[in-house]
């Protein structure tokens, strides 16, 4: 372990060495845990956003409307004693839906 201060890395900007150098070891220990968490967060979004792209070359069913993802699930309403089919699918925290048509009252 050496004595002296490490040297930055090269691609961390100026400003943002010099907040570093002026702050506590306490200040510095906290800065590395958000960093790291920060991070981790970072890495398992990009992971889920390329999942996610994945999904979506997955083979289309046939009824599936061009603006409904893939990866959407047909789920039925009931909406004044009358049911319904929706497509469904998730974006983000949102759930979103589509009209797919009546549910047949032989099925």
């Amino acid at each position: 372990m050496s004595y002296g201060p490490p040297t930055p890395p090269t691609d961390i900007p100026t400003d943002l060495v010099n907040t570093l150098n002026e702050s506590t070891s306490e200040r510095l220990r906290h800065i590395a845990r958000y960093a790291e968490e920060l991070a981790e967060y970072k890495e398992r979004e990009t992971r889920l956003e390329e999942e996610s792209d994945e999904d979506e070359i997955r083979e289309r069913p046939d009824d599936l409307p061009d603006d409904v993802p893939s990866k959407a699930t047909i789920t039925i309403k009931e909406i004044n004693d009358n049911r319904y089919y929706y497509w469904q699918w998730r974006e983000g925290d949102q759930i979103k839906s589509k009209y797919k048509g009546p549910v047949n009252s032989n099925e």
